[in-house]
């Protein structure tokens, strides 16, 4: 039978559409209260319709971050690599700050997401294509930490450490098996650039207390060259 004219025909249902009403439901109400029912209701679907496009809410979660990951600007095909990355990093910002709940649904993942692998191993890749060897690179990598995904992990923020019973930390990138090495070469060239600590808090196989070193003299030899050059953040 022919449709009766004047009724109005049905977005179509897609993995697309889906994770996109799913991310505008977290930028209005945080993710907390992102829920597959609730998601349901704001699509006019079952629940059940959403299954065919993601199997559990795990999945929405990863593809949602790799959707805002995905609004990260790609780098230019030249330009100095502290220029790069500085833009890449701010780029990853903003999208953060467009989507405020991003940052604490990265750091809830047990492991990054692909479209995270991808980015970081593009970071990786300008850092060597500046002349960094693997090994410092490495060590970059952990001084950045969080902030190459556009957030910093606060020592006083009290709403990212509610209800939390031990550290956090951004998923590390490490022992990539053969399949994942050969998709992110980058980050499987620098995972094993650098001495090793198995007990490390910073992901496994990385030396949790170099790196720490590594990152605190990194910013104070940073701070000194600011100071003898008399900066101000007027001069920026």
């Amino acid at each position: 039978m022919a449709e009766q004219a004047g009724t109005p025909r049905r977005t179509p249902l897609s993995r697309e559409r889906v994770l996109r009403t799913a991310i505008t439901l977290a930028d209005t109400a945080g993710i907390e209260s992102l829920s597959m029912r609730n998601l349901a209701q704001e699509l006019g679907v079952v629940p059940m319709a959403l299954y065919k496009h993601l199997a559990n809410k795990d999945e929405l979660l990863d593809a949602m971050i790799d959707m805002v990951v995905g609004e990260i600007d790609p780098p230019p095909s030249d330009g100095d690599w502290k220029q790069v990355l500085r833009g890449r990093i701010l780029s990853a910002r903003g999208a953060l700050r467009r989507h405020p709940w991003a940052a604490l649904a990265i750091e809830s993942r047990n492991m990054a997401t692909p479209a995270i692998l991808s980015y970081l191993d593009s970071v990786v890749a300008t850092l060597r294509a500046g002349g960094l060897s693997a090994d410092l690179a490495h060590h970059v990598m952990h001084a950045l930490g969080s902030r190459v995904l556009g957030f910093s992990q606060e020592l006083f923020d009290t709403a990212r450490d509610a209800g939390r019973s031990g550290p956090t930390t951004v998923p590390q990138p490490v022992a990539l098996p053969p399949e994942a090495a050969a998709r992110f070469p980058h980050l499987a060239e620098i995972a094993t650039a650098a001495s090793h600590d198995d007990a490390s808090v910073v992901g496994s196989g990385c030396d949790d207390q170099f790196e720490f070193e590594f990152a605190l003299d990194l910013l104070l030899d940073g701070i000194e060259r600011l100071r003898q050059q008399g900066w101000t953040s007027a001069h920026r």
